[in-house]
């Protein structure tokens, strides 16, 4: 069946869909990486039928306690790990049982990441930081070089390309952690706790970048922080791992 105009519209502008998407650990895992999916019990169920929606333009928090199921939320939303039940699609590509190949592939070209600890190299400058994707893409050091640089300008750092992080403020560090994920042009933003270690008017700065990025593509910010949720446009709670409420 064609689709109408108004369905066309809100297809394209959806990045982002989890759907009923359930994750089971075997209890006692201490990471991601040691996770299983066994369905033999014990099992902790870190998320239980989620369903959401983000599109382009858009700034969507996800909130709740500790244990509630943000953090692997977001690691389902990056691509980082694979839902037990549900499925989950990107830019209109269904991820949920792509090899993990693929899936890093997407997540390299599609999906931009900044970590809560932001996860920078600290023998490296700010420049090499945010061009070390575009290693993995194969881009040529010019290449690297000028897109990198022109990033950071673009956080207003241009004036830090050669600093490594440990001459940076935190406020400095988390420009750099998002110009690294910026600089591959990503559909996706993810964000984990990003103002969780700055002072106030360093975290209204952050979030007054989000909001320039998410012009043209979906963003989603993980955190408990009451200045992150009244900036955000929608809010979904998180309790044990299900969806129990949703705020603007």
């Amino acid at each position: 069946m064609m689709a109408t105009a108004g369905n066309q519209s809100q297809e394209q502008s959806t990045i982002a869909h989890c759907d009923a998407v359930t994750k089971r650990y075997a209890r006692g895992s201490q990471s991601i990486s040691e996770a299983s999916d066994a369905t033999s019990s014990p099992t902790v169920t870190a998320l239980d039928a989620v369903s959401l929606t983000v599109s382009r333009g858009e700034i969507l928090a996800i909130a709740g306690p500790s244990g509630s199921g943000k953090s692997t939320l977001l690691h389902v939303l990056a691509a980082l790990i694979t839902p037990t039940e549900g499925t989950v699609s990107i830019d209109g590509t269904d991820i949920t049982n792509l090899s993990a190949r693929k899936r890093r592939s997407l997540r390299l070209s599609q999906i931009g990441i900044v970590f809560q600890h932001f996860h920078l190299l600290d023998t490296l400058s700010a420049r090499s930081n945010v061009a070390a994707p575009l290693i993995e893409l194969g881009r040529s050091k010019w290449t690297r070089r000028t897109q990198a640089t022109e990033m950071l300008e673009a956080v207003e750092l241009g004036d830090r390309i050669g600093h490594r992080p440990t001459e940076l403020s935190g406020g400095e560090q988390q420009r750099v952690a998002i110009a690294r994920a910026l600089v591959t042009d990503p559909q996706l933003l993810i964000a984990d706790e990003p103002t969780g270690e700055l002072d106030t008017d360093t975290g209204e700065a952050i979030l007054d970048l989000f909001r320039e990025v998410a012009t043209d593509r979906a963003v989603v910010l993980a955190s408990h922080d009451e200045q992150v949720l009244s900036f955000a446009d929608r809010v979904i709670h998180l309790q044990d791992g299900k969806r129990v409420a949703d705020s603007s």
